[in-house]
């Protein structure tokens, strides 16, 4: 390790591995690798916003510790084009400013977010066919295709002088995905032939036994459920899910059902599907509207919001403040997805007023709708088998998963096994892999239309008001220090309509102010510290809070 400057450090001749989001826990995904003095990023994805930040709907890495060190950086590699990998880029891109490396669906949907971003034509993308090469400096890179639940998920094997690498991205073994291609298992195989010195493995369904299970499996299950039914049938499920899509399509054509989208993601994936070749031009979908002219068990409604998430269709429609959409008594509703740790309250609250309205509930719980792109234990298993890598490093997953993943992997034969969080520098190689130290990691939100700090200042304050409630005073002194009138408070979040008692708090603001002597009543920040620690102790000692206070003073 070579200190370079005072921020941080370069690996020269070693390669790293340091993941600034993904390891240690499942999403937000941002990894570096380092060699020579050059760096390459493999993913730059997102998380989404949950209770504890409030008014915030998506969360991402700090790339801080590789924004210093953007003239080395040589390139940003995608696996595959969902938002926990992909997601990032066009906000974080501006701050890196380097070309972007993906094959054709991940590219072209990449494109739609940095249309969003008014960042189309200005960012670099270089379109890399399935199984293409790319060499950017000393990193010798090739994509490998495997199978998950939207097309082209790629591994990306590494090439250095210090060992080669398979990144795996987001992965499973699926005998038959419904959308492109199988996993390349002869390529898989001539890797470990090849002899890797490491593999960098996704680690989300390591604690599930057996078989992730395929997606054509789900078509047969979800097209005979389908059937049983003859009112509305509305399916949740993830909009990037190209290969569930096509399944509830094949699923609702089988029973004479015609589709309807709900949600502008859906129509958006449809188009990057259409354009790619994923999805037929032919393939007919109707807009809620259309559908509504139609007999009930003639149209099947695939919808986004299978998450819960507030402002996404099922949610509407469930709440009656959807414009074309209306559920009722015998209608069914399919959640053809999985229960992302975090979301529990948001979807049961879902599901319950779904309940309220006369509809039938259907989980993965109750029928077998819905299958992980994530690989169960034998995958992994039959993964290692094909690699017999030197060493694994377990990443997406919390630190229980990486614990699991390490006792499989050793199980598989895998000699070395390190355990690492974001942050952490592993050197790969020469020599024996091991953390050699940690660099700054932090979490960025997109509030509104700015990037700010997860712990700025104006989220800090925010999350105060939502837990504690606000107060402002509002006090008119003269030049001396009279009080010209009775001071005004104002509360938000704290009383009843019918139970404030203005005037003792006014009483507890002009009692602190009389307490002070005749100078420090000529000095506003005095004045109105004085205040606003007997108001945040009034309500302290009556409603044990601490709300946040402000406090204007005016001179006259």
């Amino acid at each position: 390790m070579t200190k370079t400057d005072d921020n941080g450090f370069t690996p020269r001749n070693e390669l790293w591995f340091v993941p600034l989001g993904g390891s240690g826990e499942i999403g937000m995904n941002l990894n570096l690798y380092g060699c020579e003095g050059k760096w390459i990023i493999v993913d730059m994805g997102v998380s989404f916003g949950d209770d504890s930040v409030p008014g915030v709907d998506v969360v991402m890495p700090d790339p801080a510790f590789i924004e210093d060190r953007a003239k080395d950086l040589l390139g940003i590699v995608l696996t595959h084009a969902h938002e926990d990998h992909l997601g990032a880029v066009g906000y974080l891109w501006p701050w890196l400013k380097c070309p972007v490396y993906a094959t054709p669906f991940a590219a072209a949907f990449l494109e739609t977010k940095l249309q969003e971003e008014e960042l189309l034509g200005e960012v670099p993308v270089n379109v890399v066919p399935l199984g293409g090469k790319v060499t950017l400096g000393p990193f010798d890179l090739e994509f490998v295709s495997l199978t998950h639940s939207i097309p082209e998920p790629n591994g990306i094997v590494i090439r250095t002088d210090y060992g080669t690498v398979f990144h795996t991205g987001d992965w499973k073994l699926d005998p038959e995905p419904v959308v492109g291609p199988n996993a390349d298992i002869e390529r898989l195989k001539r890797l470990g032939d090849e002899g890797l010195r490491a593999v960098v493995c996704d680690s989300t369904n390591v604690m599930t036994k057996g078989h992730s299970g395929s997606e054509g499996a789900v078509r047969d299950s979800l097209a005979a459920l389908i059937g049983r039914y003859d009112r509305k049938v509305a399916v949740a499920c993830f909009a990037s899910n190209v290969a569930r899509l096509k399944t509830i399509i094949n699923a609702a054509h089988d029973n004479n059902r015609e589709v309807c989208l709900v949600g502008r993601s859906l129509w958006r994936i449809v188009d990057v599907s259409r354009k790619t070749g994923y999805l037929s031009h032919n393939t007919r979908f109707l807009e809620a509207d259309e559908a509504a002219n139609l007999a009930d068990n003639r149209v099947l409604y695939i919808c986004t919001g299978s998450q819960g998430e507030p402002r996404a269709a099922l949610n509407r429609i469930a709440w009656q403040s959807h414009p074309s959409v209306s559920f009722g008594p015998g209608d069914a509703v399919l959640f053809s997805s999985r229960i992302i740790p975090g979301n529990e309250r948001s979807i049961f609250r879902l599901q319950n007023q779904l309940v309220r309205l006369g509809c039938e509930i259907v989980t993965d719980k109750d029928h077998f709708i819905h299958v992980s792109g994530h690989p169960a234990q034998d995958e992994m298993r039959e993964m290692y088998g094909y690699l017999r890598p030197e060493v694994s490093i377990p990443v997406h997953g919390e630190r229980r998963h990486l614990h699991e993943h390490e006792k499989l992997a050793r199980e598989c034969g895998v000699r070395q096994v390190v355990v690492n969080e974001n942050g952490g520098i592993v050197k790969i190689g020469p020599g024996e892999p091991e953390i050699i130290g940690h660099v700054p990691t932090g979490r960025l939100v997109l509030d509104g239309d700015r990037i700010v700090p997860i712990d700025s200042e104006i989220l800090r304050d925010r999350k105060r008001m939502v837990q504690n409630g606000a107060a402002v005073i509002t006090i008119v002194m003269d030049a001396r220090g009279k009080l010209l009138a009775d001071p005004l408070v104002t509360t938000h979040g704290l009383f009843e309509p019918d139970e404030e008692d203005e005037s003792v708090l006014v009483d507890v603001v002009q009692a602190a102010i009389r307490r002070l002597g005749p100078d420090d009543r000529r000095k506003d920040e005095t004045v109105a510290e004085a205040a606003r620690i007997a108001l945040r102790r009034t309500f302290q000692a009556d409603q044990r809070r601490k709300p946040l206070t402000d406090v204007h003073l005016v001179r006259l």
